[in-house]
């Protein structure tokens, strides 16, 4: 009996201390997680604004454009089998026609190989025939089967080399390879996606005209293009214009510049500068206010304590001043610091 109290006092004794060391264990939960610093989701974003202003571009003007690439292309395979080599990386400059990725040939090869041993029968087996034409020994139809079944062989010659040819990858072009997207071993077929490749020697400057300026460009003027990456002006051309505005009145303009030197890359801002004997006065914003691209500009506005992405039409530029076309009002809140931490609806709070 005093045994089974003994035993009865000991898991007692065991319960109480699980529960404390429970107990213990929400406790200490509950104060890590107090310790934790979980961000309000909600709250605002510190941002400095400007006004809208009135600016006067005088002397010349300065069009806002990016550079594209003066070809790129995403070549593709002509034709069909599993990658045996790959001679290119990521980055590498190949020359035009230089050789990408071979695919297995070897049936190929067999083939051309089987059908030289037969169109060299048939040709042995038409100078038989025609001797034996000329003396009346065969029908003379049975020489002419002969002469087109060597025809049709040679057309099917032609057509295994097409094939063994297509077997070897080689650039259209010379560039850099920006991307390579097969590896060894791959099994592709014709149209299959290989590598894309960027020539960037020369690069085309797009700009956005608007309706009021565009009586100033023509076709193969000459025109001087700046970048803040070049201490120097570059000479270029323009070869397009486009005939039809897009929706804010504005007509792409292309100008080709030369790149020999690769002092530019491809998406880089570049200015297309014209000298102007008029003024025009308009509404600008800071040019570091734009988000998105040039295609599609946008900037931040402060309405009722939020941040609305709002689109708008731009036109001139001057140092760091960008003429706002349309879209903004000078009474508009416009963000031109903390668009990194924003989102469209986000809260905000302007920095004093």
């Amino acid at each position: 009996m005093k045994s089974n109290k003994s035993i009865l006092a000991g898991i007692g004794v065991a319960i109480i201390l699980i529960a404390l060391i429970v107990v213990k264990l929400v406790s200490n939960k509950k104060t890590v997680e107090e310790k934790i610093y979980i961000p309000e989701v909600d709250a605002p974003v510190l941002v400095e604004v400007v006004n809208p202003s009135w600016y006067t571009f005088e002397d010349e003007f300065s069009y806002l454009g990016v550079f594209d690439p003066f070809r790129q292309n995403i070549i593709g395979s002509e034709g069909s089998g599993r990658v045996v080599s790959i001679n290119i990386n990521e980055g590498d400059f190949i020359g035009s026609g230089s050789l990408i990725a071979s695919l297995d040939d070897e049936l190929i090869k067999l083939q051309i190989e089987n059908l030289e041993v037969s169109i060299e029968g048939q040709e042995n087996d038409d100078a038989r025939y025609s001797t034996l034409a000329n003396q009346n020994a065969v029908p003379a139809i049975q020489a002419e089967k002969t002469k087109l079944a060597i025809k049709a062989a040679k057309i099917q010659m032609k057509q295994l080399q097409k094939q063994l040819k297509s077997s070897q990858i080689r650039a259209p072009f010379a560039g850099t390879i920006t991307k390579k997207l097969i590896d060894l071993g791959s099994v592709i077929g014709p149209g299959s996606p290989v590598a894309e490749i960027t020539d960037i020697t020369k690069l085309k400057l797009t700009v956005n005209i608007p309706e009021r300026d565009i009586q100033k460009f023509k076709l193969n003027q000459s025109i001087n293009v700046t970048s803040d990456n070049l201490e120097e002006t570059l000479n270029g051309k323009i070869i397009n214009i486009a005939v039809q505005a897009d929706k804010s009145h504005n007509f792409k303009v292309q100008i080709l510049i030369n790149n020999s030197k690769k002092s530019l890359r491809a998406g880089m801002y570049g200015l297309a500068v014209i000298k102007s004997e008029t003024s025009i006065t308009s509404l600008s914003i800071p040019r570091k206010a734009i988000v998105g691209s040039l295609k599609n500009p946008q900037v931040y506005v402060v309405r009722n304590g939020k941040a609305m992405l709002v689109s708008c039409a731009i036109g001139l530029t001057e140092k760091d001043v960008i003429e706002v076309r349309s879209g903004l009002q000078i009474k508009d809140k416009i963000v031109v610091r903390g668009q990194i931490n924003l989102k469209n609806n986000k809260n905000v709070k302007i920095a004093q």
